[in-house]
């Protein structure tokens, strides 16, 4: 479209110059775009009704021409509603997500649980809750929490401490810069979680000459940084002096779509990869070299070669408690650690030598710095005796024979048999996390799907 198509002003509510902007935002990386909010979910009450729930029945109804429509999903509760979003957005590898918008009040602090999943698995959402009229003259407005000491506080304040953005609309003009900054951070492979947008009931339904310009078609280019030559150089250094190195994947390595790096460099160095529960499926678990799961939830062979390694090398993984078990899972006294990591935050953790780059730039990089290094054929026998042991566990675990009721292990066996490669298994709290992490044989990066980086019933 010529840019004379987008010159002058078009008047529109800021529900509905909202969601026209959204329809026309995209991601793009390694030349292949998509769509970045693919959808809405939302429950209309108090609020949200005459701005948002009207501005996406108008653009179902009569979507622009050129600009994808917003498709419109209703869920029954708004924390479920964020937690599909943030699956979504996991199974799209962090390329697409959906927003949710809710009523004010409870319907928007039901939320506030999903926005800290998102954040803490580093996944994006856009949450759009509504809020107390702007104007302040119909006050208090019902579900508002009226604070003696201030009458700028409200529930979505409760948001803050667990997104990555916030913002509130209180004049229509602030919608520009603050949608830009929420593309900008849900498409930041570092610093991306839950995005928060509160909504103003009336500044929702405010009318506005917005530049047109404002609704262009925009891409935004999802970065894979290098890693820096020195900080390679020394964590090659460590590897090739390291007798006992392991690798831990991470969620960060899926995200990346660095599995076919992470597998080529296990199969060229012997190298054993353990998984987190994020990064359970990265290296498919019939490969020589995947030890499955390690920390508190973790099985013999990734524990038992994580007490005796002197380097771990983590790709991917913010290191959570369940990982390290709580900074015991790695006995040898000189253990050290190289960490591939985006996010400089992560990767300096366990005092590591820090390789900030993306994991599957980090591990192309690696695995060419390491030509001809190979693990000894001691620790290669080891490994495979770990792996051998550990089959046989999972093995008794899938076929007890309880009875009369199968035993939880069975239904794990029974259900991993039976499932294909793009089949998903879900789960989030209780007992089963730590069994699914120790016994679940994942084969594609896509089959296993447990939240325990902020473990949430239902």
């Amino acid at each position: 479209m010529s840019n004379e198509a987008y010159a002058g002003t078009i008047r529109l509510t800021v529900a509905q110059a909202t969601i026209r902007f959204l329809s026309n935002q995209y991601s793009e990386r390694d030349g292949v775009e998509h769509r970045l909010i693919e959808g809405a979910f939302g429950i209309f009450g108090h609020g949200n009704v005459a701005g948002i729930g009207q501005a996406l029945l108008q653009n179902e109804i009569a979507p622009v021409e050129g600009e994808g429509a917003m498709p419109y999903i209703m869920p029954r509760n708004e924390q479920g509603a964020v937690h599909a979003a943030a699956a979504f957005a996991r199974v799209c590898n962090r390329m697409s997500t959906y927003m949710v918008t809710t009523s004010i009040g409870p319907g928007a602090l039901n939320m506030v649980t999903g926005a800290a999943l998102a954040t803490t698995n580093r996944v994006p959402v856009l949450l759009l809750p509504s809020d107390q009229f702007a104007t302040r003259v119909p006050d208090p407005v019902l579900q508002q929490v009226e604070d003696p000491t201030t009458l700028d506080l409200t529930v979505n304040d409760c948001f803050r401490p667990v997104a990555r953005f916030f913002d509130r609309i209180n004049r229509p003009e602030q919608l520009i810069p603050s949608l830009l900054n929420a593309m900008r951070v849900l498409t930041d492979p570092a610093e991306t979680g839950a995005v928060v947008i509160a909504m103003p009931q009336d500044v929702q339904a405010e009318a506005h000459d917005w530049p047109v310009e404002f609704f262009r078609r925009r891409v935004w280019h999802v970065r894979r940084p290098l890693p820096e030559p020195a900080a390679l150089e020394r964590a090659v250094a460590l590897i090739r002096a390291a007798e006992r190195p392991m690798i831990i994947s991470g969620g960060g390595t899926i995200y990346s779509e660095a599995c076919d790096q992470l597998r080529a460099l296990a199969t060229a160095t012997g190298i054993p990869v353990a998984d987190t529960q994020a990064g359970k499926g990265a290296i498919n678990d019939d490969h020589p070299c995947s030890i499955g799961a390690v920390g508190s939830t973790g099985g013999d062979s990734g524990n038992h070669i994580a007490d005796r390694a002197d380097l771990v090398i983590g790709v991917g993984t913010r290191y959570s408690d369940f990982t390290t078990a709580s900074k015991t899972q790695f006995k040898n006294p000189d253990v050290r650690f190289v960490n591939i990591n985006i996010t400089p935050f992560d990767a300096a953790k366990e005092s590591a030598q820090m390789v900030v780059a993306d994991a599957r730039e980090g591990l192309t990089a690696l695995n060419a710095a390491l030509d001809g290094y190979r693990v000894s054929d001691d620790y290669s026998r080891e490994i495979a005796a770990e792996r051998e042991s550990w089959f046989a566990t999972t093995d008794h675990c899938y076929h007890l024979g309880h009875g009369p009721l199968p035993a939880q292990t069975e239904v794990f066996g029974a259900l991993n048999e039976l499932m294909g490669a793009d089949d998903i298994v879900i789960n989030a709290a209780g007992s089963m996390p730590g069994d699914l992490q120790a016994l679940w044989r994942a084969r594609t990066p896509v089959q296993y799907h447990v939240e325990y980086a902020f473990s949430c019933m239902g």
